[in-house]
């Protein structure tokens, strides 16, 4: 991996914490919306000691493989797409989602999640995969994984409310255990 790819990657990590989680960390502040002055955030990465221009910031956004971020039409502000544990407004379609969508996690939580259910945490929504394979990479992060498979058609039907993010991230509140129909341990 070249240099750049390097500094790439940890400029997109730092980026994620700014525009998810603690815009403070750049000095910056996001709208109600979670959009933030490119302008200003580029200053604010920079006084940290990071390099960072806008040609690199269209790079990080454009080849991130998650597409966790977005510009405006005249990328004058950006935002994350979606994860945030700052209260921020992301206004994401509703709509109804496959019959069933799969939550990453670690064998670890399994049983906490029997008993509460699946949490949001500290994030605004549950984030839900449409393929085994993301939530299999999702749960790998924290552990050996599992992979919760959930009846997102019975959910539906009993009322819960499904969004969905730019970036094709399925979003749902806290889900209650009866709705997990099978642990997959890949």
């Amino acid at each position: 991996m070249s240099k750049i790819k390097n500094d790439d990657v940890s400029l997109g990590r730092f980026i994620s914490l700014v525009l998810r989680h603690e815009p403070s960390a750049a000095g910056i502040v996001l709208d109600a919306e979670g959009w933030a002055d490119v302008d200003e955030l580029i200053h604010g990465i920079c006084n940290t000691g990071r390099k960072l221009d806008m040609e690199t910031l269209e790079r990080i956004v454009r080849e991130n493989n998650k597409q966790r971020y977005s510009f405006n039409e005249d990328k004058t502000k950006i935002r994350a797409n979606q994860g945030h544990s700052i209260n921020v407004v992301i206004n994401m379609k509703i709509m109804s989602p496959p019959e069933v969508l799969y939550h990453g996690t670690s064998e670890a939580f399994i049983e906490s999640i029997k008993e509460k259910g699946i949490s949001k945490m500290s994030r605004q929504y549950v984030h839900l995969s449409e393929d085994m394979d993301s939530a299999v990479k999702v749960g790998s992060r924290h552990g050996k994984p599992a992979v919760l498979v959930i009846d997102t058609a019975k959910m539906s039907a009993d009322g819960f409310v499904f969004r969905i993010s730019e970036n094709g991230v399925w979003q749902s509140d806290d889900i209650p255990w009866k709705y997990v129909t099978e642990i997959k341990y890949p």
